[in-house]
């Protein structure tokens, strides 16, 4: 079971990015329309994947990347940037901050799905390596 947080201030694209990742059964989702939000969201629920917009009125995308990977709990959690900006100085600042995929508007629902799948399945075997790694 995977719970999923999308982080987006329009309220019509985190409905789209849940409808994309119906092929998730057992997920559930957690929903934040702003940056703070998102930081919240993350304080007080167990989340194992965020899909983040760039572009946000209070805090932009890319502080709250920043943020997650500049705390030990979140430092590995996979982040989907799905975004407006197309531009590759976006794309490289994302990914340079420790984006898990970058994925530009208007996307398909089959690519989103697919993305996500293949991050999740990074995270969990390298998560399952380090707790075998475990003395």
């Amino acid at each position: 079971m995977f719970t999923f947080l999308l982080v987006d201030d329009s309220p019509t694209i985190r409905k789209m990015v849940r409808a994309s990742l119906a092929a998730f059964p057992d997920a559930t989702f957690t929903e934040a329309s702003s940056g703070l939000q998102a930081i919240e969201a993350l304080a007080v629920g167990s989340v194992n994947l965020v899909v983040l917009d760039l572009n946000m009125p209070d805090m932009h995308g890319l502080d709250v990347l920043k943020f997650v990977r500049s705390h030990d709990h979140y430092r590995d959690l996979p982040v989907v940037v799905l975004t407006t900006r197309g531009d590759s100085t976006s794309r490289d600042a994302a990914l340079a901050a420790g984006a898990s995929a970058y994925l530009t508007k208007p996307f398909t629902p089959a690519v989103l799905g697919s993305t996500v799948s293949e991050v999740l399945k990074q995270y969990t075997s390298r998560t399952a390596f380090a707790v075998s790694k475990r003395p």
